[in-house]
């Protein structure tokens, strides 16, 4: 299938974890034509994502301290551990536009959980009814159980608890995961984890 997984591909192999998904209306794995940009991926319905075959070789020189991959793409998050014996493949929500999108290679630098909220300079300036600070718990908090803050100033990995928002273009820059895949990938992950997105 040529960089692309089948549904059955993906729930058949013993590498992909799938873990905590109980809803298959927010997964669904579809054979997607090729593409190099966002143009066919406007083509899947709403949240329904074609996850990408990744390997990891394509994307690090190494495993030291794990790796993630974040797809904006397949809306879907990749992670390694440093001894290749966990896969994971989670999908997430992405930046809601190019103009909030950072590309590159950067690192976990925090670990934080049940983060307070403390939202940007540019979303108050959009949103000047936004709350100074939410704290960690809080029903109104956008970042959920668990926040892995990135080498990039206001990017995370973090939960949500708005299923509606995963494999979706929703955030002001940051990856969002169900609650429970964040719980799952803030055990897993150390500082210095390196990342990727693209």
């Amino acid at each position: 299938m040529s960089g692309k997984v089948s549904r059955r591909a993906l729930l058949g192999t013993g590498i992909v974890a799938l873990s905590g998904l109980a809803a298959p209306a927010v997964l669904r794995a579809q054979a997607l034509p090729d593409y190099e940009g966002e143009q066919n991926i406007r083509t899947a319905p709403r949240n329904v994502m074609g996850f990408r075959n990744h390997h990891w070789k394509d994307h690090f020189q190494s495993l030291r301290n794990g790796a993630i991959l974040c797809d904006t793409y397949s809306r879907a998050l990749h992670y390694w551990s440093a001894d290749q014996s966990t896969y994971l493949v989670h999908p997430c929500s992405v930046p809601m536009s190019e103009e909030f999108t950072r590309r590159g290679y950067t690192e976990i630098t925090l670990k934080r959980f049940e983060p307070t909220w403390v939202p940007t300079p540019s979303m108050r300036e959009r949103d000047p009814s936004l709350p100074v600070r939410v704290e960690g718990g809080d029903p109104r908090n956008p970042l959920g159980s668990r926040a892995l803050n990135l080498g990039w100033q206001y990017y995370r990995i973090h939960g949500i608890d708005n299923p509606a928002k995963i494999g979706r273009r929703a955030s002001n820059g940051c990856f969002g995961l169900l609650n429970a895949h964040a719980e799952n990938l803030y055990e897993l992950v150390n500082i210095g984890t390196q990342v990727r997105v693209i």
